[in-house]
């Protein structure tokens, strides 16, 4: 097997492929060009997609040239894959703040020097946005059959449950299928990779290619990643884990990886790690929190730093000891007048560590919040000057949320 497929399937990154042994055989054969598609919904990704990031990390390590799409175009439709209802319609100027902000994320993780592997940036809204309607239902459109359009996940599931599926986004899979076709004719580009809800997505490009060019391509899909309690990955009782720290800072980040369930530890040092498979492999066994904290710093790492993860490693180390108000924790600055005199339902309410009074009240009663270390249980206990030692005092809610208010 193909050294870039065998660490693929090792890694646990493998679901599906098109003509598998063909693949395999052109890969030992030469370098190729791939690409990942990411929709511009959001001003960041979350975790939900660095599985697809750590894909093109691997493309890049077997000296292959990854191609990042970045959905301009299909951004304005709506990918009606696993959605139970139409996408908000974003405007441009959204869009454009999106794919610029998402572009600069995935800079982080990818290596943009090697001149052979450094990865090729594309805007599918470039050739999508001058398409001749008439001419397309000609060219492009006569390949696909209504029969089979109705039979994929992403338009059978919402017609099944009897949710509406505009016209709109129904027209999403031939626009993906068509970027695979532009993507093969302008950068040779034959493979293209996304999750296993992209499967049938794929399928049609590489189809389409086939009946339009008679160009052989190839598609792989990644399984759905979920916790070891069922949750979806990417999604938290706090909310997303994003990649961008403007909403969720390193030490955060690094605090969702040391604190994932047991049973997802050594799975995860290999998706979202560069660690070597054996290296992996001689770790089981080992001291989970160890391990744990090893997964945070690598994780951390890639994302923000080396720096940031020995910091947050620090933090909350700082966190537990009970012996330091947590110089490195993250921090949030509030107007001392805003505080002063105030009780600590407010304060907890201002930091946004807790955006529910009542959920306040009810850690309150079972003795989860700390100030300084100290167990606050009473809601009238009122924050005075005092409690701040060198301007800031640390604020936690139970085991694993911190931080530090600062004044100003």
């Amino acid at each position: 097997m193909n050294k870039f497929l065998k660490e693929f399937k090792e890694r646990g990154y493998f679901y599906q492929c098109t003509s598998e042994d063909e693949l395999s055989n052109l890969l030992n054969k030469e370098k190729i060009k791939a690409y990942i598609g990411f929709d511009c919904t959001a001003e960041s990704l979350h975790i939900g997609s660095l599985l697809q990031i750590m894909c093109l990390r691997l493309l890049q390590k077997n000296g292959h040239r990854p191609i990042v799409l970045l959905g301009g175009g299909t951004t304005r439709i709506g990918d009606p894959s696993g959605k139970d209802k139409t996408r908000k319609i974003l405007s441009e100027e959204e869009i454009e703040k999106n794919i610029k902000n998402i572009k600069n994320i995935l800079k982080k993780f990818l290596d943009i020097d090697d001149p052979n592997t450094k990865p090729i940036f594309v805007n599918n809204f470039n050739w999508l946005k001058n398409l001749n309607y008439i001419s397309f239902l000609r060219d492009i459109g006569k390949h696909f059959t209504i029969n089979r359009m109705l039979t994929f996940d992403s338009v059978k599931l919402r017609l099944d449950r009897e949710q509406s599926l505009s016209y709109m986004e129904f027209n999403y899979m031939i626009l993906q299928a068509y970027d695979f076709l532009e993507l093969n004719k302008k950068e040779k580009c034959v493979l293209q990779i996304g999750g296993s809800d992209q499967w049938g997505n794929i399928v049609n490009g590489v189809e389409l290619i086939k009946r339009y060019s008679n160009n052989q391509t190839f598609g792989l899909t990644t399984p759905l990643i979920t916790l070891a309690n069922g949750a979806k990955m990417g999604k938290t009782e706090n909310g997303a884990v994003w990649l961008d720290e403007k909403y969720l800072s390193a030490y955060d980040y690094w605090q969702f990886w040391r604190n994932v369930d047991d049973r997802d530890v050594i799975k995860f040092l290999k998706m979202f790690t560069d660690l070597d498979i054996s290296e992996i492999e001689k770790l089981k066994g080992n001291n989970i929190n160890e391990l744990k904290i090893l997964l945070a710093n690598k994780t951390t790492s890639l994302l923000h730093g080396q720096e940031a993860a020995k910091n947050s490693e620090q933090a909350a180390k700082e966190a537990f000891s009970g012996d330091s108000l947590g110089s490195n924790l993250p921090s949030v600055n509030i107007s001392l007048k805003n505080i002063e005199n105030k009780s600590i339902i407010d304060l907890i309410f201002l930091s946004k560590l807790e955006s529910s009074k009542s959920e306040i009240r009810r850690l309150l009663k079972g003795n989860a919040i700390k100030i300084n270390d100290n167990t606050v249980s009473e809601e009238k206990f009122v924050i005075s000057r005092d409690l701040f030692r060198e301007n800031y005092l640390k604020l936690s809610i139970g085991k694993k949320r911190h931080i530090k208010i600062e004044i100003n």
